[in-house]
């Protein structure tokens, strides 16, 4: 059967699926619970037989996505107990990060030995950063004003869990408060987060993963080798070149992993929390994904068409690292895949290098527009009036602290309780919320991951380095896939093994 035949099936397929589902829903038809599953199991048959037929990476992440939905309904205790294959695919995926961002930033800056672009890139990422992200934040904070969606909520009814036992100050960081006068205590967690940035071992760094941390050394160690002498500068950059390649082979092996990964990460989020969760709080959750949409098209898509970027050819570019990001809820395991489609895209190395890891940091959209939205929603649901000025101090109180943020699963919850803290909302309701956190927690990481790779075209457009050539290549191997088969049949050395 064609591709052409098969993409058929599967459209008349879903359309059938979909009208028997809204038709059960909204108990229209009177359909058995057994007969829903007999139209999800057909459904992923076809989806299977598609995937096959295409053979693409990218449709295998999207197909084993939908086929967790399903395990996680018809099969919720087969579902919880698939975790350990996700949280294995964010390990394999977290070894990569250390290795790739050092040698690709390293060999961008030292074996061009540009330093003046190093500077230049830095404050161009750092201005454009500050822009998207207080747009997201005013985005979030429009869009729950307009909705009210935590007035009049009964919190009683909400699903409650216990909250993370976290805090975005250390224990010596307490101490040191202690002897502090409060009205000081904000310079001091301002001035603590900079220290942060500096990295104490980079071994533990990496073995942590603080992306910063070897972002910060990585360009002061790069900075420092292009200072040597080009003959002992060499040998190491040499080295740092062949890791950087190395690493990017490795990630393609890693990401032939995805597809169980994605989808035992999709099946245990729809095994944990159910579906009637959306039915408790949709307008909060219906808030959230129209503010991230709104933002997508209302702040991302004109800066893309103001640079003449082809958005085709950009959405064909993220879309694997989005959806394994959407499914994970970990920006860390798209972060490999994201700076080697942004490569492929048209983006010089040493740019992707440096912006995208920066970015992890500096500009997670989502994050930052989810955590304006929800910090007026607890106040919302808790009957506290806020003024618009009051408003405005969270929003900037967000832009500090959200840029130190960790790219990892429920680490906004860490800034969101210190916030409410500070300006005395009640903890309480953010217990309330955090029944549907991964479900939010899926559109914000995802817009991190596109606001991220938008960042790196901006900056190589504003440096002039873009590659206008490169988004209309269609003879790349887009998964390395094929690479990856004439290699075991042929060996590393390109020679036909007998």
């Amino acid at each position: 059967m064609s591709k052409k035949t098969t993409g058929y099936v599967l459209l008349l397929t879903i359309a059938i699926a979909s009208v028997i589902t809204l038709l059960y829903e909204f108990d229209l038809v009177a359909v058995p619970p057994a007969v829903m599953m007999a139209v999800r199991w057909i459904t992923a048959a076809v989806l299977i037989w598609n995937a096959i037929v295409r053979k693409g990476l990218t449709t295998w992440i999207l197909t084993c996505m939908v086929l967790g939905i399903f395990v996680g309904l018809d099969f919720p205790d087969v579902a919880k107990a698939l975790q350990p294959l996700s949280q294995g695919f964010i390990k394999l995926v977290k070894t990569i990060v250390g290795p790739i961002l050092f040698s690709t930033l390293v060999f961008g800056i030292a074996g061009h030995s540009d330093l003046k672009q190093v500077g230049r890139m830095a404050w161009k990422s750092m201005l454009y950063f500050f822009c998207a992200t207080t747009c997201a934040i005013f985005i979030g904070l429009a869009a729950i004003n307009l909705t009210k969606a935590g007035v009049g909520i009964d919190i009683e009814h909400m699903p409650h869990e216990e909250l993370p036992q976290t805090s975005a100050v250390s224990d010596t960081d307490k101490l040191a408060l202690e002897h502090i006068d409060e009205s000081a205590h904000w310079l001091y967690k301002f001035t603590s987060f900079f220290r942060d940035t500096f990295p104490e071992n980079i071994v533990k760094s990496v073995y942590e993963n603080k992306v910063l941390q070897i972002v910060v050394f990585a360009v002061i160690f790069g900075i420092g080798l292009a200072m040597v002498d080009e003959k002992k500068r060499k040998p190491f950059v040499d080295f740092t070149e062949s890791l950087s390649e190395a690493m990017f082979k490795f990630t393609n092996l890693v990401m032939l992993f995805a597809p169980i990964g994605v989808g035992a990460a999709m099946a245990y989020t729809v095994g944990h929390l159910g579906v009637d969760i959306l039915k408790n709080l949709f307008m909060l959750l219906a808030t959230l994904y129209l503010a991230l949409i709104f933002f997508l098209a209302g702040v991302l898509l004109p800066v893309a068409l103001y640079l003449k970027i082809p958005i085709k050819e950009f959405i064909n570019a993220i879309k694997e690292p989005v959806s394994i990001a959407f499914a994970t809820t970990s920006s860390d395991a798209a972060l490999p895949k994201a700076m080697s489609a942004m490569e492929r895209f048209g983006v010089p190395r040493k740019i992707v290098s440096f912006v995208i890891p920066t970015g992890y940091s500096f500009n997670l959209d989502g994050t930052s527009l989810y955590l304006s939205l929800a910090s007026i929603f607890v106040a919302q649901a808790a009957g506290i009036h806020l003024s618009f000025g009051q408003q405005l101090l969270i929003a900037f109180t967000l832009m500090i602290t959200s840029k130190g943020v960790a790219a990892v699963p429920r680490a906004s919850l860490i800034i969101l309780i210190a916030t409410a803290d500070q300006f005395g909302l009640p903890v309480f309701v953010i217990a309330a919320i955090l029944g549907i956190d991964e479900l939010m927690d899926m559109a914000r990481t995802s817009v991190n991951v596109i606001g991220n790779c938008l960042a790196t075209v901006v900056v190589a457009k504003w440096e002039g380095e873009f590659d206008e050539t490169a988004p209309f290549r269609k003879d790349h191997d887009e998964d390395g896939i094929e690479e990856i088969v004439e290699t075991i049949e042929e060996g590393p050395e390109g020679e036909t093994r007998s």
